[in-house]
């Protein structure tokens, strides 16, 4: 069974100066349960202006080219990161502005605030990430939140449940995240289940995907 989300079509307003803009979590967020005790929410188009902030964190991140060892070679792995710690400044404002209405909104639920910010580069269709759950850390064996913010062209992330014996019957979920969408992972969701941002032949251009998490989670 191929289940597909779509994003919506309508756009929070901008300031005067077309600055990038967050719009209101409460009473918009939707959640969808799954099994195991997973759960997801959405929010289409919570970020308005993302043009301005794509281009600013394409330019301003020190993006990283990572390679990996991968069955019995090294190859490189298929987009690009950066990382920032708890303790290290974010590249944009609006990030921190981000961080920090998903620990108001979410904290009395998680009971503990995102603190990390992880970015991933994906610059064409050829761009993409496997089949894996956020599991290193607390995550392992703990339920916790990873919140998703997701900038430029639109791309598909796919989520299944990890034990095979319950993927057998080929069921699957799809959404579609486009720009300014807010997707956020929660329960069990990182440990029960796996995430991937596959390939596509479509022509796409560039895709940030920002990932916010509480300590000792990645």
């Amino acid at each position: 069974m191929l289940e597909a989300l779509q994003g919506s079509l309508f756009d929070n307003p901008v300031d005067s100066a077309g600055a990038p803009q967050l719009g209101p979590l409460r009473d918009r967020v939707r959640r969808t349960a799954l099994e195991h005790g997973a759960w997801v929410d959405q929010l289409p188009t919570w970020l308005a202006g993302g043009d301005l902030l794509l281009e600013a964190l394409l330019h301003d991140v020190p993006w990283k080219a990572e390679r990996r060892e991968m069955y019995e070679r090294i190859v490189d792995v298929p987009r690009l990161t950066k990382f920032y710690e708890a303790d290290e400044p974010l590249p944009h404002p609006l990030l921190i502005r981000a961080r920090d209405a998903l620990s108001e909104f979410y904290g009395a639920e998680l009971g503990e605030p995102f603190v990390t910010a992880g970015l991933c580069l994906y610059r064409d269709g050829a761009d993409s990430v496997a089949w894996h759950g956020d599991r290193i850390g607390r995550s392992r064996n703990q339920d916790t939140m990873v919140a998703i913010l997701s900038v430029g062209s639109a791309r598909s992330l796919m989520l299944r449940p990890r034990s095979p014996s319950a993927r057998s019957g080929g069921h699957s979920i799809k959404h579609s995240l486009g720009h300014g969408d807010l997707i956020v992972m929660g329960g069990s969701c990182q440990r029960t289940w796996d995430h991937c941002i596959p390939k596509t032949s479509r022509p796409v251009g560039p895709r940030i995907s920002i990932q916010f998490r509480p300590r000792g989670v990645r």
